[in-house]
């Protein structure tokens, strides 16, 4: 199958899945949700058992595509529903995907950025990384990921990096947990084929059976919390101050809040 914003390279029992928009920074654009969508979907019925996520040129990913959020103001009711429930099913779908999921991080990875690279099973970054859900900075708010990070740091945490929408060096995720291992860059793609391949080594049922053990633990509860994200996300894109802080952003100017 063919991919625009993706390339997949399959090796033994080990595809590897690339965010391949380098000159956008792999910036997240509504064809690459869809095409992350039915890549996840081809690897899944293929005789992969790991999968690396990796991203072309000097980023990982620097989140939502500009073009993209120059939609967002004038989008209709409907469509912003559908387009917030499109992310939402992209994350759920990389929370649980059935087969091994390693990140290898080397460069920044930005809100949805940092989404996409700390829900898989294994993040390895370089120390070159930098995270953060910085949704705030431009009116919006981070409310998809909120309930994953939660799981995964513990709500203070995760308050102090919401709210604040701080950029956090690789270290730092990995005190956090968000990150499982520190890699250099020269050696990070290595590192991640050379971990793929021990896990495809393992016996593929235990692993997609703890996998989905381990997701049945949480799934109900976590489904629920993100009908709530998703209203949420979708109320907080009507408003003023998102409205202007997408402006501000695109125009490169300090924005002026409103509180409306």
């Amino acid at each position: 199958m063919a991919y625009c914003t993706l390339t997949l390279n399959s090796e033994d029992y080990v595809t590897t899945l690339t965010l391949n928009r380098p000159e956008k920074r792999n910036a997240i654009s509504r064809e690459m949700i869809e095409e992350l969508n039915r890549a996840l979907e081809e690897i899944e019925l293929s005789p992969a058992r790991a999968v690396i996520l990796a991203g072309a040129g000097a980023a990982f990913s620097a989140g939502m595509d500009l073009n993209y959020l120059r939609e967002f103001p004038s989008m209709s009711k409907a469509d912003i529903w559908a387009d917030a429930r499109r992310i939402a099913g992209l994350f759920r779908r990389v929370w649980s995907y059935p087969k091994i999921l390693i990140a290898a991080v080397h460069g920044p990875a930005i809100a949805g950025g940092t989404g996409l690279a700390t829900l898989a099973d294994f993040t390895l970054a370089s120390p070159e990384a930098r995270f953060g859900y910085t949704e705030v900075r431009i009116g919006f708010m981070p409310a998809i990921v909120a309930s994953f990070l939660v799981r995964q740091i513990g709500e203070k945490r995760a308050r102090n990096l919401l709210l604040s929408g701080r950029l956090i060096g690789v270290e730092e995720a990995f005190q956090l947990g968000l990150v499982g291992e520190i890699v250099p860059a020269e050696r990070l793609r290595a590192r991640a084929k050379e971990l793929a391949e021990e896990l495809a080594a393992l016996s593929p049922l235990a692993l997609v059976h703890t996998k989905r053990l381990i997701v049945s633990f949480s799934e109900r509860e976590l489904d629920h919390q993100l009908e709530q994200a998703i209203a949420a996300s979708a109320e907080m894109r009507g408003t003023s101050d998102f409205r202007e802080g997408v402006s501000a952003f695109l125009e490169k100017r300090k924005p002026v809040w409103t509180g409306e």
